[in-house]
Formats: structure tokens, C-alpha cells, sequence
């Protein structure tokens, strides 16, 4: 007779936390609000997971094979934030939630950016544009 519940008699693989480092982590992000339309810088978690220096105990030859191509990634722990301006809650609008860290080591940050932009256009310091406007208060008396 069959016990009730199959039994395997091969070893489970190796949990992904014996592999990696955990450490919080906050990063800007700057997103628009879809409700009043404006633009503000947020702080987003993130959790960066670091790989370890070594295997733990008992790793066979796959474990190895697979801790060899393993790499630092972020993972983002919030998928919405509260809007500044109007109080609303809206989705992060970015489909990626997590980050290899060798993909956006290279990348050169904002300030860099426009540097560059600033001398390709031939201007020696990037100008500083002043704020837009504040949105009408009052609301139009339009058709509807």
C-alpha cells in the first residue's frame, strides 16, 4: 500500500537566503502623479541582495554550478507611493521591480547627464530652469 504522501528520497535544493546577504536599502525615484499631473522625487525600498563569499555546507556540483552564476540584484519592496502634492496613492509606473546591481553600475547619474547634454550643446554650465507654474486654483467655467 502507498503511504498517503509521495516521499522523495532526493535532497531539497538550497534556499535562496543561504546564498545571499539581505540589507535595506532606499533609493530616489522621480515618477508623475497621474492624478495632478506633477512631478516629484520620492524614496523608494529596495532590498540589495548581495551574494556570499562562499557555499554554504553541503552544496553538491549543482549547487556550485548555480552559485557561479549567481549576481547582486535590488529588489523593490513598494509598488505604490503617496502623491506629495495632491495626498493620492498611484502605482510606481515602472514594470521593473528588480535590478541586477552590474546593470546600473556603469551608468552615469543625473548630474553627469546633463553636464554632458549641456557641453554637446555648446553651453559651459547647464542652465537652471525656473520651476513651472503653479496649476490654476480655480476651477474653468467651461461647458461640460
Amino acid at each position: 500500500m502507498d503511504p498517503p504522501f509521495p516521499r522523495y528520497h532526493g535532497r531539497m535544493a538550497l534556499d535562496e537566503r543561504a546564498l545571499f546577504n539581505d540589507r535595506p536599502e532606499t533609493r530616489p525615484g522621480r515618477f508623475k502623479c497621474p492624478k495632478c499631473g506633477r512631478t516629484n522625487d520620492y524614496q523608494i525600498r529596495w532590498t540589495r541582495r548581495t551574494k556570499r563569499d562562499h557555499l554554504p555546507p553541503g552544496a553538491d556540483e549543482t549547487d556550485r554550478a548555480k552559485f557561479g552564476k549567481l549576481r547582486d540584484y535590488l529588489l523593490r519592496l513598494e509598488d505604490d507611493v503617496t502623491c506629495k502634492t495632491c495626498g493620492r496613492k498611484f502605482e510606481i509606473p515602472s514594470q521593473q521591480s528588480l535590478i541586477f546591481v552590474d546593470q546600473f553600475a556603469g551608468l552615469p547619474n543625473d548630474e553627469e547627464l546633463e553636464r554632458e547634454i549641456a557641453a554637446a550643446a555648446g553651453d559651459s554650465e547647464p542652465a537652471d530652469a525656473p520651476p513651472p507654474p503653479p496649476p490654476p486654483t480655480r476651477k474653468p467655467s467651461g461647458w461640460k
